[in-house]
């Protein structure tokens, strides 16, 4: 946990931070999201590819931690000395506002696990009574936050050994379950599911992928606060290696209880479906607190990051210099206070979402695409310049091995999120750099170089284009 006296992270706990960050809401979420697009064989192969994307990019991060070891907060920190002022601005604003996003998906689960068991008061998650209870957490977590990092850290340690557990009794209690036959029926699709190619199957499960990985870089984020730089990449390693294992086993493991067809239509969060259809309504209710915890867990870690990130890009100048300004518990506060009005008018908008839980999810997941696109991108320039490898130029080919591969996942990501969600993205980003066009005129420097103004009409057109998409009814939330 963070030391009394600096504040500072231990590798345990910024393994936390990383595992906290990533078994969240998308873990509980997996067999029914799977269960729709693919059966075992599928899932096997999207794992490989996302294992492999994730892997590669962690150590990317894990790379950059140890040859760039002055640069803090390093998401978008990386984005900016790669490629310039506005490619960080709009890296540290996509990471920003895709941690706001998957903040308000959490609370439409909350809602929806409630929803099981009063169904007509919090409904799909987005019914008013929902909206309200989320409205109450998020500025009850404001506070708890505003007292200070350190606190919450340590809270983030304990909920995340806390919601563990749940997992891990569904993963024993499907092993001992196990029916062989049943798994083998699934295992190149149910007989009962909609005829579709292998691609298409492992496409559509690629969005809950990266879900479930974000948070790969929260010992990244949080570099500042680590006591040993070498504990940043330690940790996002040993947070990948032990979250993938059991995201693979929650998801092949139902295979073997359930048909496809019951899996895919199984009521979310589907691993309380699929473990009390196996050990009987305990089962539901077991994993329905378990996912309260984890949630909560979750929310807690990705409320610091949001804050983090925003105080970084102000410290760096790339934000307005109001973001940079901390309370007297070393709390970024008015950073904190714009997450939470964001997260909030979110909240109040999926009352007229026709899918919340679903759109939330992979809104949450395309956003994060492009700061993750830069960080491998810069992983790539710094290996080929030898940058921080002059004790160590036998690392160099590797890295750069990995970082190619992880920018190729990444890319391949966009083309299988699809022009909708991209498009609505842009949306978001045209007003968002209102913030760079403040922080710009701050610092007296120049708005745009003339590649950067080049960057900046492309999103300006896709923007305009998902408005009218928006406008029109063509895009649909």
């Amino acid at each position: 946990m963070a030391s009394q006296s600096t504040q500072k992270l231990s590798l345990f706990a910024l393994t936390g931070m990383v595992v906290g960050s990533m078994v969240g809401a998308g873990i509980f979420n997996l067999p029914a999201r799977f269960g729709a697009a693919t059966g075992p064989f599928g899932a096997i192969i999207a794992w490989l590819i996302a294992g492999t994307g994730m892997y590669t990019l962690a150590r990317v991060f894990q790379a950059l931690a140890e040859k760039r070891p002055d640069i803090d907060s390093g998401v978008f920190a990386y984005a900016k000395a790669g490629f310039g002022d506005y490619m960080g601005f709009l890296s540290a604003f996509g990471y920003w506002l895709g941690s706001c996003l998957g903040n308000v998906f959490y609370w439409v689960l909350i809602g929806s696990t409630l929803g099981r068991f009063f169904p007509g008061i919090f409904g799909d998650g987005s019914s008013v009574i929902a909206i309200v209870v989320a409205l109450a957490g998020i500025w009850a977590f404001h506070f708890i936050i505003l007292r200070g990092v350190e606190q919450a850290a340590f809270v983030n340690t304990i909920v995340t050994v806390a919601k563990i557990i749940p997992i891990l009794v569904f993963i024993l209690a499907l092993i001992i379950f196990f029916n062989a036959g049943q798994f083998g029926e699934n295992f190149f699709g149910g007989a009962d599911m909609p005829a579709k190619s292998l691609v298409v199957q492992v496409r559509d499960t690629m969005l809950i992928t990266v879900f479930v990985f974000l948070g790969i870089e929260g010992a990244s984020v949080y570099s500042r606060f680590a006591k040993k730089r070498a504990d940043v990449g330690k940790a996002t390693i040993l947070g990948f290696v032990g979250v993938t294992g059991l995201m693979v086993a929650v998801t092949l493991l139902p295979y073997a209880a359930l048909p496809q067809s019951t899996i895919a239509a199984a009521q979310q969060p589907s691993l309380a479906t699929v473990l009390e259809a196996v050990v009987g309504h305990w089962g539901a209710v077991f994993i329905s607190l378990g996912v309260l915890v984890s949630v909560l867990g979750a929310y807690l870690a990705w409320s610091l990051i949001c804050a983090e990130v925003l105080f970084a890009a102000a410290k760096s100048q790339d934000m307005p210099k109001l973001f940079a300004a901390q309370n007297g518990n070393k709390v970024p506060a008015n950073a904190l206070w714009l997450t939470n009005i964001v997260v909030s008018l979110f909240v109040i908008s999926t009352f007229w979402s026709r899918d919340a839980f679903n759109f939330m999810l992979d809104m949450t997941s395309v956003t994060a695409l492009l700061p993750y696109l830069l960080v491998a991108g810069y992983g790539i320039l710094l290996a080929r310049r030898g940058e921080g490898y002059e004790t160590t130029p036998k690392e160099r080919a590797r890295d750069q091995l990995f970082a190619w591969i992880a920018a190729i996942y990444t890319v391949f990501m966009f083309i299988a999120a699809g022009l909708k969600y991209v498009l609505l993205v842009a949306v978001l980003f045209v007003p968002g750099t209102i913030l760079y066009f403040w922080a710009r005129r701050e610092q007296k420097l120049q708005l745009f170089t003339t590649a950067e103004l080049v960057v900046f009409a492309v999103t300006v057109v896709a923007g305009l284009a998902g408005f009218y998409g928006l406008m029109t009814g063509l895009i649909t939330t």
